[in-house]
């Protein structure tokens, strides 16, 4: 069920490359085979999460949070085709190009954040199909939630039938949820002056700020960025740069066409809101039950209510579909394991109905539209964690080549990146004073001080590290300089080869690899320091036994090496195995010096290893280090 063998280095392998765009087509279908990837991505835009948020925002606050939403989906259209642009030129998705960028350590913690991102968008998704058959059969919460696990079946059985049906289904529930909402829309008669109004930014207080941070996040969704840039490459483009840059202006096309549509939904449900319950003082309505409940007497028709649910539960099912694949995608491209998909997605969708059950049981359905919000405010919380890599990786001129983005577009994205964790750190802000102001709560004030340090780290890590080593391999390039023609490959004859020899059962096999290097007119000096404790007072005055011992084995080598046609002669040294050694190097005038090493570990590397590093870097002829 779950391995990380054998997987293929492609995102989405399955569906990976399958519509040929290469193919000559005539007129319309051939932008058709472009078109596609930006539909799925669009459904993350208009799930129940946004329902919660929007209608909250329009039945508390009327029409005033319509530039938010507008500024979110200009965000949107410039992160989705930066993600998409990542895809089409580099072949990979976010999630592998932050594997090959980025330590292990801050993989995982970005791992670990994507994750919660889709559980947060799945429990978004669960909430909101089962308020659909609630409201539209009157079937408890609590079974509507479980029924939602046999929704895992669906997507491994569109699966089947290609990317391309997969595609025509999402389009199919984004239509039915649009014309749902133009005849609500058309039902309230919103006031268009007031609309128009409420593109113009105001000032947000605390609660109105919570509420944009959430639709932020449920507008500008992380796991989107990921699901973009893999689906796109289900796409069979050409390598050469025309082909490239067709293909990045007709995913522009395609987003854009996407995102509005989506835009669309958000606005209608804020719209809808507003001139339903905001302007008739229902301004208490922050359910979607309520919404649903209200919809009838206050616009005069049964149709309403019925449409409503239909399209809440459209845009549960069709998010979860996205959410699913995003979380293949995920899971593939940071850890490079590959899990059954039924079994995928039934842990995804448990991961969600466990707190949902929880919160119908302990709090009743009450909590439940709060639940949502929290959702999606921790949806925009784990943005900035996918937005910042996603900028580095398209603004690098080495791995995008001609198509790295314009510095103009850079500082927008940057602007976009700042505006995002802005939001969210003041909205943390101010979510968790009262924790602080109060006397107590003292393990829920060290959890979110533990987290914060956590998070900054991450932070840091993420959006620096990149511009770091740039710098280092800039500095790397500069002392290696331009690479050169090798016009002169000889080197002068070593006509004296000196072996520094500590006598052990090794000293064979380092004589051996001396005489490898010279030829029959090399001289071999057999060096060896005395180190006994008289030898180290006296220096060469000394005439102990260990000295004699060392004196007769060096010619003992020497004799040897005489008979068998070499030439050799020996030379003792006496205190400091360092300087001696140098010293005697440098007296015979030697060409080489070869040494052994021992290969020791931990401390002895230390105490050991440093003769050959100092010996080394005093010398300026070719020292040959022999593993031993």
């Amino acid at each position: 069920m779950i391995s990380n063998n054998n997987i293929s280095d492609n995102s989405l392998s399955e569906v990976h490359e399958s519509v040929d765009t290469t193919k000559q087509r005539k007129g319309f279908r051939r932008i058709l085979a472009y078109m596609g990837p930006a539909y799925l991505v669009s459904v993350g835009y208009m799930d129940p999460g946004n329902w919660a948020t929007d209608l909250q925002g329009g039945a508390k606050f009327g029409y005033q949070l319509i530039w938010v939403l507008l500024l979110s989906n200009l965000m949107a259209l410039l992160l989705q085709s930066l993600s998409a642009r990542l895809g089409i030129v580099r072949r990979r998705d976010l999630a592998q190009a932050n594997r090959e960028a980025y330590p292990p350590i801050v993989n995982f913690c970005l791992y670990v954040l994507a994750e919660i991102a889709i559980a947060a968008c799945d429990l978004a998704e669960v909430l909101g199909m089962a308020l659909g058959f609630h409201l539209l059969t009157g079937l408890p919460l609590v079974w509507g939630i479980a029924i939602t696990v046999l929704d895992t079946f669906l997507l491994l059985w569109l699966q089947q039938y290609g990317i391309r049906k997969l595609e025509a289904f999402i389009i199919s529930l984004v239509a039915l949820i649009g014309i749902s909402f133009v005849i609500e829309i058309i039902l309230a008669k919103p006031h268009l002056g007031n609309v128009v109004a409420g593109i113009i930014p105001t000032h947000l207080n605390k609660e109105a700020l919570y509420i944009a941070v959430g639709i932020i996040g449920a507008t500008v969704m992380p796991h989107n960025l990921y699901l973009h840039s893999a689906l796109v490459q289900t796409r069979k483009i050409g390598s050469d740069e025309s082909s490239i840059r067709k293909a990045i202006r007709w995913n522009f096309i395609d987003s854009t066409i996407a995102l509005n549509a989506a835009f669309f939904v958000n606005a209608a449900i804020l719209v809808l809101a507003a001139s339903s319950f905001f302007y008739s003082g229902h301004t208490e309505v922050a359910k979607i039950e309520d919404a649903h409940r209200l919809l009838s007497p206050l616009l005069g028709t049964k149709v309403a209510p019925v449409l409503f649910a239909i399209a809440l539960m459209a845009a549960g099912q069709s998010s979860t579909i996205t959410g699913t694949l995003a979380g293949q995608i995920v899971m593939e491209g940071y850890l490079k394991i590959r899990i059954n998909p039924w079994l995928r997605r039934l842990i995804t969708r448990l991961i969600a109905i466990v707190p949902a059950i929880l919160v119908i049981t302990i709090y009743g359905v009450d909590k439940l539209d709060t639940l949502l919000i929290l959702s999606q405010v921790i949806l925009s919380v784990q943005l900035g964690f996918a937005v910042i890599p996603l900028i580095h990786f398209v603004s690098d001129k080495e791995t995008m080549g001609v198509f790295a983005i314009k510095p103009f577009t850079k500082i927008i994205s940057w602007l976009v990146a700042i505006i995002l964790i802005y939001l969210n750190v003041q909205n943390l802000i101010e979510q968790t004073k009262p924790i602080f102001e109060s006397p107590d709560l003292f393990y829920w004030k060290a959890i979110i001080i533990i987290l914060s340090i956590i998070f900054v780290w991450l932070f840091c890590m993420m959006t620096f590290m990149p511009f770091i080593t740039k710098r280092i391999n800039k500095a790397a390039t500069k002392i290696h300089g331009e690479p050169k023609k090798l016009n002169n490959l000889q080197i002068n004859p070593l006509n004296r080869i000196a072996i520094a020899l500590d006598f052990s059962e090794q000293d064979e096999k380092l004589i051996a690899h001396a005489i490898a290097q010279g030829n029959s007119q090399t001289n071999f000096i057999l060096l060896h320091v005395v180190e006994s404790a008289t030898a180290k007072y006296l220096g060469k005055e000394v005439d102990d036994e260990e000295t004699r011992k060392d004196k007769l084995r060096l010619e003992m080598y020497v004799q040897q090496l005489m008979d068998w046609g070499y030439l050799a002669t020996s030379a003792l040294g006496y205190r400091s195995r360092i300087k001696e050694i140098v010293r005697l190097v440098n007296e015979v005038e030697a060409d080489m010096l070869v040494m052994g090493a021992h290969r020791h570990t931990g401390i002895k590397d230390y105490l050991f290893g440093e003769t050959i590093e100092s010996v080394r870097h005093q010398l300026s002829i070719p020292v040959l280090i022999v593993n031993l």
